[in-house]
């Protein structure tokens, strides 16, 4: 990156906020471009600074009184803005909410209490590409996922990475490369190199025949 990394932190608690801005700034290469207290200003801040990065929490504010959570506000960001990379930081650890926030965009998921290394390791692995779990949560999460895989209806295209089954169900549904790597974060150089991936694994030969067999096999 050949500028200073930019990052927003969304927290609603001052004392949260000011320590992440001290350890962040005092790190070569960071910079803090504002700090939100609620949601709404998350987005907005988001939209308006483009970071590189966002650390949010996920409970800000009063729900009863229409703030928005921090799950929505990855979603919205993400949306947005896809190559911007976001971090949850709290203290909720349970299983379905993990899910929640990561099938929202998040990239990284740490606990409130993490140690200092542990959260520039974070930084760095989701600035990098990597998806990241707290200590502890990823032996967890991974161990339902695999479960879940276990249980599941068997792919229809069982070479296929996982991201490759992605990219190939948003092409049987009339999706350009642009709006494939829109989707799901990637950059349109690397949709295209995942499709080309697809083609030689299904034994295609062009975007065309890759749809129609993705949806004779109902993809799409």
């Amino acid at each position: 990156m050949d500028h200073p990394l930019r990052i927003l932190i969304a927290d609603d608690h001052p004392v949260v906020c000011d320590g992440l801005r001290v350890l962040l700034e005092s790190v070569e290469g960071m910079s803090v471009v504002g700090t939100a207290n609620n949601g709404s200003d998350a987005i907005e801040f988001a939209h308006r600074l483009s970071p590189d990065l966002v650390i949010t929490d996920l409970k800000m504010g009063d729900p009863n009184k229409g703030d928005i959570d921090g799950i929505e506000v990855t979603r919205r960001i993400v949306s947005d803005n896809p190559e911007i990379g976001v971090v949850v930081l709290t203290m909720f650890d349970d299983d379905d909410t993990v899910l929640d926030a990561m099938s929202a965009g998040a990239r990284g998921y740490l606990l409130k209490g993490a140690e200092q290394e542990e959260i520039l390791r974070a930084i760095d692995a989701v600035v990098n590409g990597e998806t990241i779990l707290g200590q502890g949560l990823a032996t967890r999460i991974l161990g339902r996922l695999g479960h879940a895989r276990d249980h599941a209806e068997p792919s229809p295209f069982p070479d296929l990475t996982p991201r490759e089954l992605q990219v190939l169900d948003l092409l049987a549904g009339g999706r350009n490369n642009s709006a494939i790597a829109k989707e799901l974060g990637l950059s349109v150089k690397t949709v295209a190199n995942n499709l080309s991936n697809i083609f030689v694994k299904i034994q295609v030969s062009d975007r065309g025949q890759a749809i129609v067999r993705a949806r004779d096999a109902g993809l799409g």
